[in-house]
């Protein structure tokens, strides 16, 4: 369980979240992220090349804020780290992909191929503190 059971299940139903890094000068980062969840992780797929990779190899700290997808103003805020995963990352690709499938996205053909051709690499999120709103 990540959270308090309420907390637990808003992650389960939800896909969208910003994700803050920190920059090696200290200031924040943020972007807008598709996520899902693997028992008590979290993970985002993104290309290795990002903003977001090159932070996390530095400070694998991590804020995901995961919005409501309806009601913005629910949300549920994980603070913790970042293990970044560059090799048997397909099933959690695929697990991304039906997290993301009602919102119109869907696994691309050939998904190894695809995978190598982006760089696409898996972050793991490993949360240590839970907050948020829920009304």
């Amino acid at each position: 369980m990540i959270g308090t059971p309420e907390f637990d299940e808003f992650i389960s139903k939800h896909r969208w979240a910003i994700v803050t890094t920190l920059r090696s000068s200290g200031h924040p980062s943020s972007s807008v992220v598709a996520y899902a969840r693997e028992d008590d992780t979290l993970i985002i797929s993104t290309t290795a090349p990002t903003l977001k990779v090159k932070t996390l190899e530095k400070d694998p700290r991590i804020t995901l804020c995961i919005i409501n997808n309806e009601e913005l103003f629910n949300f549920v805020t994980i603070e913790g780290t970042t293990t970044i995963e560059r090799s048997d990352i397909l099933e959690s690709t695929q697990n991304l992909f039906t997290n993301i499938e009602e919102a119109g996205y869907t696994e691309p053909p050939e998904l190894e191929q695809w995978l190598e051709q982006n760089k696409r690499v898996i972050l793991r999120i490993h949360p240590a503190r839970v907050s948020g709103v829920i009304r």
